[in-house]
């Protein structure tokens, strides 16, 4: 192969590596001349132009020089471009065991020196070295989950490929001895809550998970044992909510909202765990901390209007539904929502001419909200289940009503509406 000997001379006369992987150490040094600003630039021009034609051999001496001249000047690009080179020549069927090697020799000394001259590639050039540690150097375990650890610390939002690399980890190499199980009930927990139509968590939880019961005391002794330790409070009110186990959920979230008072999801779901274990007071003052934190979220507007429809507090519940299709510019769902208060408040009462009113009041809404939201099926529904509940042809007659006259709602059961409604 023609580069064969140039890439192994480089690799073994240009470079000194002190690879030590606790403490992340790197040297290089470069072993001919100084090399100036301009010889640099057409160091990099030869690799770059090498690279874009994806002669991986042929790149790969050059970016290595680069790197000995200046580490940082093209930190960029060329971290990124040598990985494409290194991964390339470690696959490629072309390559020999020497090769290879020399490759795999290099690689964690490589990830270690992008991190250090590219920090804002940290977070994916630390997974990339946990993802090598584990398959192409087949590390031991537990140095492959440490990697894969920080990793994550880097970035809690990491690929989920990789995310479920360090969680069969976790799974293959449990033991009595360590936290493995418990660590991978707790992520793939979290998975499921932050991505509930993925069924990959799912699965896994239900193929693994041993009693719940088991698993929420096991999440919650290791909370206990570290009680100011966020993560740990969040893994067992993760795991708690997985297992609709609301009323446990409550302690570690009332934690988080007091540690991090400004984060959403923990606010959120202490208001959905308040909520059901029928605490409606505290559930109100949970979301109008969620509507405080993020004033334009229709969502916990219109949780706040369910709350009050609850509560019996219509005209609240009303008002909070308006604004959640005002903050989403037209919502059928929440428009429809209010159809079914006035459906609410006309049940309760006496089934006269005025009743007949507000069910036409619930009509009308129910075709505004399609006329949001055409796919509404269930706002159609009830159009069509009303039809008759609202006056009659001898209603309009009899109470001296003609097409197009325009008739408040009123009555003692309906102080709380405030509306109108035309004849048809």
């Amino acid at each position: 192969m023609k580069t064969k000997i140039k890439i192994i001379t480089i690799l073994l006369l240009t470079i000194i590596i002190i690879p030590n992987i606790g403490k992340s150490q790197v040297s290089i040094e470069y072993s001919g001349e100084p090399c100036d600003s301009i010889e640099t630039l057409k160091l990099y021009s030869l690799f770059s132009e090498y690279h874009k034609n994806k002669d991986y051999q042929s790149a790969l001496p050059y970016g290595w020089q680069v790197l000995e001249c200046d580490k940082k000047k093209f930190a960029k690009w060329i971290y990124y471009k040598m990985e494409d080179c290194l991964w390339y020549i470690h696959d490629s069927t072309d390559t020999d065991i020497q090769e290879q090697f020399f490759v795999e020799d290099s690689i964690l000394s490589f990830y270690d020196l992008a991190m250090i001259y590219y920090p804002e590639g940290k977070a994916y050039f630390q997974v990339r070295k946990a993802f090598v540690c584990e398959t192409w150097l087949e590390l031991d375990p537990a140095t492959c989950i440490a990697e894969y650890e920080k990793a994550f610390e880097l970035n809690p939002d990491m690929d989920t490929y990789y995310l479920n690399r360090l969680g069969m980890l976790y799974l293959d190499n449990q033991t009595d001895d360590n936290d493995y199980y418990i660590k991978a009930m707790q992520l793939y927990s979290d998975w499921a809550l932050k991505e509930p139509g993925n069924p990959t968590p799912i699965d896994i939880l239900n193929n693994w998970a041993k009693d719940p019961g088991v698993l929420i005391d096991a999440s919650y002794k290791a909370w206990n044992m570290d009680p100011e330790n966020i993560e740990k409070a969040w893994g067992y009110a993760s795991t708690c909510l997985r297992y609709q186990e609301y009323e446990k959920a409550i302690p570690p979230l009332e934690f988080l909202t007091t540690k991090s008072p400004e984060t959403l999801n923990y606010w959120n779901q202490l208001a959905t765990c308040y909520n059901k274990t029928g605490d409606q007071n505290d559930a109100e003052k949970a979301y109008l901390k969620l509507v405080q934190i993020d004033p334009e979220n229709k969502d916990f507007y219109f949780n706040l209007g369910l709350l009050y429809k609850e509560q019996g507090k219509l005209s609240k519940s009303r008002q909070y539904f308006e604004t959640a299709s005002d903050k989403a510019g037209g919502w059928g769902k929440a428009i429809y929502s209010i159809g079914l208060l006035y459906e609410q408040s006309a049940r309760n009462c006496t089934f006269d001419f005025g009743t007949k009113l507000v069910y036409l009041l619930a009509q009308d809404t129910y075709r505004r909200a399609v006329n949001i939201d055409p796919s509404l099926s269930e706002a159609r529904d009830r159009i069509s289940a009303l039809s008759g509940s609202i006056p009659s042809q001898e209603d309009w007659f009899f109470n001296k009503k003609k097409s197009g006259d325009v008739i408040p709602i009123t009555g003692e059961c309906f102080t709380w509406i405030g509306k109108s409604v035309t004849v048809p």
